[in-house]
């Protein structure tokens, strides 16, 4: 996004102009940041050509979806209806991997009626359920087991998954004592060691420290894995005070443990792919002057985008028509939600502002809708792409007579 003659754009078009003819409160995803973000990543790591797994919870539009299929691109997913909506999307079947901690019965059973690549378990008693369904069925799955390699990710605590009392994978005791149960299945092709480490991760050495556990697992072990999912959580830079990720060094240690170890590389990155394509846009219904701060009241709230009530997480917040003009007093921007957590961000010194302005809030392809909801019956916003100059509806707006 730029500014054009003082107002805001992405791509070709003025985010007022899409105001204008949609309404607000509207999330918008760029096309061509879209792209660009999924050519950099397969770019990054070309040197080992790992099979790419998006992490659809970060997103779960069904077009976006259908859009980075194009690209190559599997899928990642957690349930049942991310698996779903992966299938829709024209996902190949042989480029899903189904991670998560508690899959149900039904959900293994689906998994395996649509032969996807792997089911990733996450503890012992899941693995004898998945032996269990595909006896049933009298077949053979393919699995993998996610390990948790007690890494600190050094990232928010609601985020961290690698850290020994964090819920996810399994310890290195456990590790061995599955693979020893495979051996004896006849139902269970044990092909995957899997890590993930956590999410928003901005530095390189915490996965280096993940390659170094993880290789001295595979030391140890004679089992022979045709696969290692490093997971995802390459972060994205919502401040300008964030570094980048540099994924040459990650690129450089990954290539080190192949040298060891001959394995096919997996990915599931969500927010590196598209965190930064999406924007949501919202108008200002009132200003109140507290005293000490104004509060600006959008439309938008903490069911169109959970992440700042839910982590504290910080977005970069623009006008959408730039002056030059600065308040006096911080603005705290907030929504209509009756909780205090209501709230996106508040700054000092921003331009000043007038009731019916519109406000971008930036980086929110990730986790922003969703994790979005109908908290207080507030119908959800409508999506949209844009590729150059045209605007595609993705997602309609939800009317109330939608969820009433």
């Amino acid at each position: 996004m730029k500014y054009i003659n003082r107002r805001l754009t992405i791509e070709k078009i003025s985010l007022q102009k899409i105001a204008s003819k949609f309404g607000t409160p509207f999330y918008s995803y760029s096309y061509s940041k879209l792209k660009e973000n999924i050519n950099n990543f397969k770019r990054s790591f070309r040197s080992f050509a790992p099979l790419i797994c998006f992490a659809v919870k970060s997103n779960t539009n069904v077009n976006i979806i259908r859009e980075i299929k194009k690209f190559g691109l599997g899928a990642d997913v957690v349930s049942v209806g991310e698996l779903m909506m992966a299938l829709k999307a024209g996902i190949n079947p042989s480029k899903i991997v189904f991670s998560g901690v508690g899959k149900t019965t039904s959900e293994i059973s689906f998994a395996i009626d649509k032969k996807i690549l792997l089911i990733n378990a996450e503890s012992l008693s899941e693995i004898k359920e998945i032996n269990r369904i595909a006896k049933s069925k009298n077949k053979r799955i393919k699995i993998g087991v996610r390990l948790n390699p007690n890494t600190d990710a050094k990232t928010l605590s609601q985020i961290s998954t690698g850290k020994k009392e964090n819920k996810f994978g399994v310890n290195k005791n456990t590790f061995y004592e599955i693979i020893n149960y495979c051996k004896n299945s006849k139902n269970i092709d044990l092909k995957c060691l899997s890590v993930h480490i956590g999410s928003q991760i901005l530095d390189h050495r915490p996965y280096e420290k993940m390659l170094k556990a993880v290789s001295q697992i595979l030391n140890k072990t004679n089992h022979k894995f045709e696969f290692i999912d490093l997971g995802g959580g390459m972060g994205i830079t919502y401040t300008d005070k964030n570094k980048k990720l540099n994924y040459k060094k990650y690129n450089t240690a990954i290539l080190k443990f192949l040298r060891k170890h001959k394995v096919k590389i997996i990915f599931e990155p969500g927010r590196s792919i598209i965190g930064d394509t999406g924007t949501l846009v919202s108008k200002i219904i009132y200003i109140k002057d507290s005293g000490s701060k104004k509060f600006i009241i959008l439309d938008a709230a903490m069911n169109d985008l959970m992440r700042p009530a839910l982590y504290g997480a910080f977005h970069k917040t623009l006008p959408v028509t730039k002056s030059n003009k600065t308040s006096k007093k911080p603005y705290e921007f907030v929504g209509p939600i009756c909780e205090s957590t209501d709230k996106f961000v508040t700054l000092k010194k921003f331009q000043v502002l007038n009731e019916k302005d519109l406000i971008a809030i930036c980086d929110v392809g990730a986790y922003g809708m969703s994790l979005s909801s109908n908290y207080n019956l507030r119908p959800k916003p409508v999506e949209l792409l844009i590729k150059g100059s045209k605007i595609k509806v993705i997602r309609k707006r939800q009317k109330h007579k939608d969820i009433i």
